[in-house]
């Protein structure tokens, strides 16, 4: 994958199942958000291919939301331009804990009441794929811990109706790695994947990110596989695929 002439990924190859928590890390420069714009079909590979399931729903969380300050606009007519049913806000809000603020201007928020109602925004279309591109932005420890509880029990919930996938972008490493299935570690290519148990000891992440692998034990939880390795829940197909 080349950006104005410069190679900024090589040989990548991801795929997204159904029900599944993908989390991609890797330092500054390293192609995650070239990646990501690949998936949601906002650039075209400069080689290979991108494969998305027929009829796939996609919602994307930004990693951040400029609003102009004089700007007159409620979180409620922020939600609304996105088209969806009237009754889906309500709802949206209520999944991700902000209903509270549903007739608030958007620049009265506080960064994780911001986040979530971006996450909301994200769910509006009932999405078979959430994107979100560094979702604890701007929140203190104590808020990504609950964002990405959060984001985790959304997926759970979603297993028995659409099977909501996520792909995650996230430097917060100590943090992540109790809420994700697999994780991929790309600096231009995929330097090591797996489960968050593996990758940390992986010497690629060492390398890259050396002491911070300790603090990793402090909130590592056992994970529930059912439908990460298809015995449980068989994948229905790439949610999407680029190389």
């Amino acid at each position: 994958m080349k950006f104005q002439n410069k190679e900024v990924l090589t040989g990548i190859n991801l795929q997204v199942n159904p029900g599944e928590i993908v989390t991609l890390i890797g330092p500054n420069g390293a192609g995650k958000t070239t990646l990501v714009r690949v998936a949601l079909g906002l650039q075209a590979p400069s080689s290979g291919q991108r494969l998305i399931r027929k009829g796939l729903r996609i919602g994307y969380m930004p990693q951040k939301l400029h609003i102009d300050d004089s700007m007159p606009l409620t979180v409620n007519r922020f939600l609304e331009l996105t088209g969806c049913r009237l009754t889906a806000v309500p709802d949206a809000l209520g999944r991700t804990g902000v209903s509270h603020v549903r007739h608030s201007p958007l620049q009265s928020l506080s960064g994780g009441e911001l986040q979530r109602v971006l996450l909301a925004r994200a769910l509006l279309h009932k999405p078979h794929l959430l994107v979100l591109d560094e979702p604890v932005q701007g929140v203190d420890v104590t808020g990504q811990k609950e964002l990405y509880q959060l984001i985790t029990d959304i997926r759970n919930a979603s297993r028995n109706r659409e099977h909501c996938a996520v792909l995650m972008v996230s430097h917060d490493l100590h943090l992540v790695m109790a809420s994700t299935d697999k994780v991929i570690c790309i600096n231009q290519h995929i330097c090591c994947s797996g489960h968050p148990h593996q990758v940390k000891q992986h010497p690629e992440y060492l390398r890259l990110f050396g002491g911070e692998s300790d603090e990793l034990a402090v909130y590592t939880h056992h994970h529930d596989h059912h439908g990460v390795d298809g015995h449980i829940l068989k994948p229905q197909g790439p949610v999407s695929e680029g190389k």
